[in-house]
């Protein structure tokens, strides 16, 4: 037997644990608080059906297996956003849109990054279905500053960025051959000026359009002297003007890492002290059984990231010496204590990890 666990998973002890469980719970609540009803999908699906409910959201990430009773392979959820889509399109595909459903769960990714090393996740979010509108998309990114705040992030930004944006400008006003589209939005993506001169200097200015909301936005008013993107940075303020005073906000309008599967609207959610993106979301396409296709918003959270290294709450543990009256321990929880009671006699508060220990019917500090 041994304690090692594989790579890229780990447990989370207290009063970790505990701290995560109280931020979903919060997080929770504030989505509910906006009418986003909770759904609770299992933790694998048939691969083939995940695979192809979102739009270019393949399953490269997924952990899969064959299921010993169907004979069919599995895959086990890297992320819980295709198995809402699927609840959406089918179980409740007769509910009147919009559809607004919530979750919490684990999911596990096939492999992990030095960035981002850790393969099992707590996510936790929120999708709109059937409306392709700058009040979806607004509603979805207040929501998700909303479940910042009851997470108790002081300090959030918000990193917006426009996932189509290359295809969009390569369609119209600033063509791109076919064979060179993939290699400009990866140069792009990395910031790389010469690469990107290399393949279409046109799109250079796109590189420096990037960094706080109001200046970027006003540098890709500029760019786009043919209007193709007047829609999209128009409905670019329009949330942000909702979000004005509750985050930080940037833009970086060619950023694609993370947003695949994302249409015209992605973004990215930060908290200071975090070492990587607390969250993600965005706009995008849901595809249905007979092929038709459904706009979706949607927003998610991870709740061990929001955590970081420190617990978000104070411990506060009440240690009961041996014999105290259960109803005594009752009267104490019921005013807001976590109470340990004392199994033996010869237990002590120190033993039981205790902040706080009863004595003459009074709750005393133990010395730190």
């Amino acid at each position: 037997m041994t304690a090692l666990l594989p790579e890229g998973l780990r447990d989370r002890l207290p009063p970790f644990a505990d701290a995560a469980a109280a931020i979903e719970a919060r997080v929770l609540a504030a989505i509910h608080a906006h009418g986003y009803e909770r759904v609770d999908p299992p933790l694998a699906e048939f691969a083939d059906a995940l695979g192809t409910r979102l739009k270019a959201g393949a399953l490269s990430d997924a952990v899969r297996f064959v299921d010993p009773v169907s004979q069919r392979t599995l895959a086990i959820r890297p992320d819980i956003t295709a198995q809402v889509a699927r609840i959406a399109a089918t179980r409740m595909g007769h509910h009147p849109r919009p559809v607004r459903l919530s979750y919490a769960g684990s999911v596990l990714k096939l492999r992990a990054s030095q960035l981002s090393p850790a393969r099992e996740l707590r996510q936790i979010g929120c999708e709109l279905f059937g409306l392709d509108t700058v009040a979806a998309a607004r509603e979805v990114a207040s929501v998700a500053v909303d479940a910042l705040e009851a997470a108790g992030v002081a300090d959030r930004s918000v990193d917006f960025t426009l996932p189509d944006l290359v295809d969009t400008l390569a369609a119209g006003p600033l063509p791109v051959a076919p064979d060179a589209l993939a290699a400009l939005r990866e140069r792009l993506d990395a910031k790389d000026a010469g690469g990107v001169a290399a393949i279409a200097p046109a799109y250079l200015p796109l590189v420096a359009a990037a960094g706080p909301f109001a200046p970027a936005l006003e540098r890709l008013r500029a760019f786009d002297t043919a209007g193709v993107l007047a829609s999209r940075l128009d409905a670019l303020a329009e949330i942000a003007a909702a979000l004005e005073g509750r985050a930080a906000m940037t833009l970086d309008p060619t950023e694609r890492h993370g947003f695949e599967y994302q249409t015209w609207l992605g973004f990215s959610l930060f908290a200071r002290g975090a070492a990587e993106e607390v969250g993600r979301g965005g706009t995008y396409t849901v595809v249905h059984e007979d092929g038709e296709e459904e706009a979706a918003t949607g927003f998610s959270l991870y709740a061990g990231r929001l955590v970081g290294e420190a617990p978000a709450s104070e411990r506060r543990r009440l240690f009961l010496p041996f014999g105290t009256p259960a109803a005594e321990a009752t009267a104490l929880r019921s005013q807001g204590w976590v109470t340990v009671a004392a199994l033996e006699p010869g237990d002590t508060p120190e033993a039981q990890l205790a902040t706080h220990f009863w004595v003459g019917g009074e709750a005393r500090a133990l010395p730190e």
